[in-house]
C-alpha cells in the first residue's frame, strides 16, 4: 500500500508514524507513507493557499487551485482520495478494514475553516471525521487514520491475531480486560479462570467481561 498525505504540516502527519509498529511496517516495505507540503502547489508568489470565505465570516478557507494541482500530481488509476474534515463520515474499525484493502490512499487535510467545496465535489471520494470535535489541523486526524489502517495490513503486526482479537473487531463489543504477571499485586489477583488453562471457560469469561465493559462504557454499541 502507498499513502500520500497533503497538508500544511507534513511533520505533524509523519511524527506519530515514525516509531514503533508503524515505523517497522514502513521499514519492512509493508506500506509507503509520504507527506507533502500543500504550499508546493501554490500559485501565489508568497505561497499562500487560503483566502477569506465568500459571504463573510471568521477564519480562512483553503483555495481550490493548490488542492486540484496536488491531486493531479499524486493521483493514479485506483487512487482513493480522502478528505479529513469534522463534517465527514465517522471513522470506525470497519471502515479502517475497508481502506486497508486499497492500493493507494491520497489524504487531503482540512485546515482553518475547511476547504473550498469545489474540491469536495470534484476530487474527494470520501470525507472522513475521527470524532465529534474540532482539531487545530487535519494532519493529526490523517495520522490517526493511517495508524488504524496500516496496523491491519498483512505483515504489519507481529501476531496477525492481534488485529482480530481487540475492541471493535466485533462492532458491538469492547475488548475484555487483560492481565499479566505477577498473579498477585497489591492485594489484587488475576482471575482464577485465566490461570485454569481451560480455553472454553476463558473464552466464556472474556465474552462476559466484554459485555460488562461495553454496557458500562459504550452502551450505544449494544443492539
Amino acid at each position: 500500500m502507498r499513502i500520500d498525505i497533503v497538508t500544511l504540516f507534513p511533520e505533524v502527519a509523519l511524527a506519530p508514524l515514525s516509531d514503533s509498529i508503524i515505523q517497522r511496517a514502513r521499514a519492512a516495505g509493508v506500506v509507503e507513507v509520504r507527506a507533502h507540503q500543500l504550499r508546493d502547489w501554490s500559485v501565489d508568489k508568497h505561497r499562500r493557499v487560503d483566502d477569506s470565505p465568500c459571504g463573510g465570516g471568521p477564519g480562512m478557507v483553503l483555495q481550490p487551485e493548490p488542492l486540484f494541482a496536488a491531486v493531479a500530481a499524486l493521483r493514479e488509476p485506483g487512487t482513493r482520495v480522502l478528505l479529513m474534515t469534522p463534517q465527514g463520515r465517522p471513522f470506525k474499525q470497519a471502515l479502517a478494514r475497508e481502506l486497508a484493502g486499497e492500493a493507494h490512499l491520497l489524504i487531503l487535510c482540512g485546515h482553518y475553516e475547511g476547504v473550498d467545496q469545489r474540491v469536495v465535489e470534484a476530487l474527494v471520494d470520501l470525507e472522513l471525521s475521527i470524532g465529534d470535535y474540532v482539531l487545530t489541523n487535519g494532519a493529526l486526524a490523517a495520522a490517526v487514520v493511517c495508524d488504524a489502517v496500516i496496523r491491519l495490513l498483512p505483515g504489519a503486526l507481529g501476531d496477525e491475531r492481534s488485529a482480530e482479537e481487540e475492541s471493535f473487531s466485533d462492532p458491538q463489543l469492547l475488548e475484555a480486560p487483560a492481565y499479566t504477571r505477577p498473579v498477585e499485586f497489591r492485594g489484587m489477583s488475576v482471575p482464577e479462570v485465566l490461570l485454569s488453562g481451560h480455553h472454553g471457560k476463558i473464552a466464556g469469561w472474556r465474552r462476559q467481561q466484554a459485555l460488562v465493559r461495553t454496557r458500562a462504557n459504550r452502551p450505544d454499541l449494544l443492539p
